[in-house]
């Protein structure tokens, strides 16, 4: 952000832009420490009953992220400012749209970290608290929520070292798996391609209901573009890059485990890359090696989370569709402390009713927290789909706008299925869940004293008059039936009868 757009925000009466601090390298550390967490490290386990067709089901999913991604990108070039799928949806479709993938993906964010730190605590607890006592289970449940809570605080600076840091630690197991495992592969070890009783096609599209659910956490650089550096060109190369990595990580690793560790043993196994590592160098130190890399990918997947947890309540909180306290920045660094301590409170709570209560209600809410990730996702690929339609001609040449409006569409078949892979339970209280956003938006709308959709003629309401959108953010699209259409160089649009949000 310049320093005059900044200059000018801070004469007009509002916050000013963060300053960026994220490069290319921290930014891609950013989103594949978001989806890579700890569940990779079980995840072979979950796919075991399968058998290697889960692996074609990897395949087809690996597909589905990678056209997310690539959609991701082309939607931060358009639209480089913080928010992500929240800002791509408000500028398709409107405020009310806007708010409503804000309010879900906060829920995904904070509800995420409590699913995260409490696999996170599993892997702790090889090494102490062996025993299992619930009331230390929780205090190191906390303590690894409030740890990155604590490292985001300091700034946005601190938070990308420390993601780049543990994503190159988390790492070294991993890419040992998918390379140098490979070479002690016993073709025994897999047992029948096809594990289950059920179809061929039955098993993969039951395998995918589990591997769909790997990769949330790509659209992280596009959430924080404002914190990038150079985000027009950056974001889209982090998003892009980083599931790629992760993509070759989940596949080769997966198939090293498949190949090291006997089918019907890796049906049990609660660490099957410990039980990898274990089996190719004998003993247990390989083993107790990767379960401190399980525990580093733990608290870097839970660094980068908390940092989303506050940056897209903030985007929209400037945008005056979220709390004002969400916006507030302090210090020198520019943190939005009000959005990381409620965020993580919310965690704590959570985390610990599902230590002290019922553990299937906290699976019901980890389920949640990824249905309310992928209702985002699907908006995000219906903007991108929007824009194509309409705008595409005059952008692309035909060979690139087909090519564009087919990985547009395979991201929306990804979202639609993961949305079925939730089931049915979950999708009924996603709708509640999300629908509580209403009275939320009803009290924001009445502060504002705001009626429908406002005028381009009237100024955005907020104390002491003052234009309330940050400046990264670009203003809502005004619909074409209120004034003359134009491109974005200022020239009328070529057919001024379509609808469009630019």
């Amino acid at each position: 952000m310049s320093t005059s757009i900044r200059k000018r925000a801070a004469d007009d009466g509002r916050e000013p832009a963060p300053t960026a601090a994220l490069g290319l390298p921290a930014a891609s550390a950013l989103v594949i420490g978001s989806i890579i967490g700890t569940g990779v490290f079980a995840l072979p386990s979950a796919l075991a009953p399968y058998g290697p067709i889960s692996l074609v089901a990897f395949v087809a999913v690996t597909l589905g992220a990678l056209a997310l991604a690539v959609t991701f990108g082309a939607l931060s070039k358009r639209v480089p400012a913080s928010g992500g799928p929240y800002v791509y949806a408000r500028e398709a479709f409107g405020e009310f749209t806007g708010f409503l993938n804000a309010w879900s993906y906060w829920i995904t964010a904070w509800a995420g970290n409590a699913a995260i730190v409490v696999a996170w605590v599993g892997y702790v607890e090889v090494f102490v608290n062996t025993g299992h006592d619930k009331w230390a289970s929780v205090l190191i449940a906390l303590t690894g929520l409030w740890i990155p809570a604590a490292i985001n605080l300091t700034g946005v600076r601190n938070m990308g070292a420390f993601q780049v840091i543990t994503t190159v630690l988390k790492f070294v197991p991993l890419v040992f798996m998918a390379t140098v495992g490979l070479l002690f592969i016993d073709p025994d070890n897999f047992g029948a391609f096809n594990a289950s009783d059920q179809s061929a096609l039955g098993a993969v599209s039951a395998a995918a209901a589990i591997a769909l659910f790997s990769y949330l956490g790509l659209e992280a650089a596009s959430v924080v573009a404002s914190r990038v550096r150079e985000p027009g060109r950056n974001v889209p190369r982090a998003t892009v890059y980083g599931t790629l990595a992760c993509a070759v990580i989940y596949i080769l690793g997966t198939l090293a485990v498949f190949g090291t560790v006997s089918h019907g043993r890796l049906g049990s196994s609660t660490a099957p890359f410990t039980d990898a590592a274990n089996n190719i160098f004998g003993g247990t130190w390989a083993g107790d090696a990767v379960a401190v890399a399980a525990i580093i990918s733990g608290i870097g997947a839970l660094n980068g989370w908390t940092m989303l947890c506050a940056e897209m309540p903030y985007a929209a909180a400037r945008d005056g569709l979220f709390p004002a306290a969400f916006a507030k920045l302090r210090g020198k660094n520019g943190v939005p402390v009000f959005g990381i301590v409620a965020s993580t409170v919310l965690a704590s709570l959570i985390t610990v009713f599902s230590y002290t209560r019922f553990e299937d209600v906290f699976t019901k809410i980890v389920l949640l927290s990824v249905l309310t990730a992928v209702i985002p996702y699907l908006f995000s690929a219906a903007a991108q789909l929007y824009w194509l339609l309409v705008r595409g001609r005059e952008s692309l040449t035909p060979r690139a706008l087909a090519r564009d409006v087919t990985v547009t569409a395979l991201a929306m078949a990804f979202s639609y299925w993961s949305i079925q892979g939730s089931g049915y339970q979950t999708v009924y209280y996603g709708l509640f869940v999300l629908l509580l956003g209403l009275p939320v938006y009803v009290w924001l709308k009445r502060d504002r004293g705001e009626y429908g959709e406002r005028r381009r003629s009237e100024p955005a309401a907020e104390a002491g008059g003052s234009e309330l959108r940050a400046p990264e953010t670009p203003a809502p699209a005004k619909r074409i039936s209120r004034g003359l259409p134009t491109n974005r160089t200022g020239g009328l649009r070529k057919n001024i009868n379509l609808r469009h949000h630019d």
